[in-house]
């Protein structure tokens, strides 16, 4: 950022006027991106090395479910040779790894839907895109999407942007999304906090659920 002091970048943002709070609406829900093993197996090309994002993902599903919240799931499931993938499929070759019928396409032990749960497929990166999962949220009455999921530069991005564009509040859980580096992980929340989202660490949000649980 030419002219700009790279350790006043905070302070830069905010003084543009990036990065305003958008807090909690009055009804939430948890959704959980492709959290599938083609993240988690360490043989596959997707291997990301998110194990402790799963775990802290789990903590956030068991916590909805003692407050009654809604509780999706995306994955992605592509026709076998990706004609349903377009240039995406094209673009990343290792998404062949989610081709229909693929275990690497299956959610890990920690984090199965339960049988009331929304499980959205789609074969692009936002949970939104080409699939149904606007007009349940709004049929259920949600106004607040917190997002957790794999990973945060691309399909965890996505679905932020969209939730934003559909009318939702979207809460990005910092320690429950995850992605191959450090680097790229630590960027894109920046980028989500200044301008699409709240980013929030698990910690906050359990402490949100536990205060919702405990209303009549």
């Amino acid at each position: 950022m030419a002219g700009r002091r790279a350790d006043d970048l905070e302070g830069d943002y905010a003084a543009a006027g990036f990065g305003g709070a958008l807090g909690f609406g009055d009804a939430p829900a948890l959704i959980l991106v492709d959290f599938v093993m083609a993240y988690l197996e360490p043989s596959a090309p997707l291997y990301a090395g998110v194990e402790a994002e799963v775990a802290v993902a789990a903590r956030l599903v068991a916590a909805a479910r003692a407050a009654q919240l809604p509780v999706l799931f995306t994955r992605v499931e592509f026709t076998p040779g990706g004609a349903d993938g377009g240039h995406f499929y094209r673009k990343v070759k290792a998404l062949a790894c989610l081709d229909r019928g693929s275990p690497l396409g299956n959610f890990p032990p920690a984090l199965q839907p339960e049988p009331d749960d929304v499980v959205v497929t789609k074969q692009y990166a936002s949970g939104f895109f080409g699939t149904s999962l606007a007009s349940t949220l709004n049929a259920i009455g949600v106004d607040t999407l917190v997002i957790t999921g794999l990973t945060t530069s691309g399909c965890v991005r996505a679905t932020t942007l969209d939730a934003l564009q559909h009318g939702f509040i979207p809460i990005v859980v910092s320690d429950a999304c995850g992605d191959r580096d450090a680097r790229v992980q630590e960027a894109n929340l920046f980028d989500l906090q200044a301008k699409y989202a709240d980013v929030m660490t698990s910690d906050v949000v359990l402490a949100k659920f536990a205060e919702l649980a405990g209303k009549p």
